[in-house]
């Protein structure tokens, strides 16, 4: 299950496509507009938060070597 990061804007009546176009070519997504404290509209906006590459090389890394032990490992047992 992906996690997640969260923003709020506030949206300018004449301008709200613009707004949201140039927050979602950022990969984030609508989820609520509704009305700010002042009257005006407030976007709340979410998309998944970035996984360092390294964090995934490491964990793809660790469970190729885990497999490769496993095998190594069962091997010397059948002998």
């Amino acid at each position: 299950m992906p996690a997640w990061e969260y923003l709020t804007t506030p949206l300018i009546i004449h301008n709200t496509s613009a707004i949201l176009n140039n927050w979602g070519a950022e990969g984030w997504e609508l989820v609520q507009v509704v009305t700010g404290p002042e009257g005006g509209l407030v976007a709340y906006l979410k998309r998944p938060v970035a996984v360092e590459p390294d964090a995934a090389t490491a964990s793809a890394t660790d469970s190729a070597t885990d497999s490769a032990t496993d095998s190594a490992t069962d091997s010397e047992g059948a002998a």
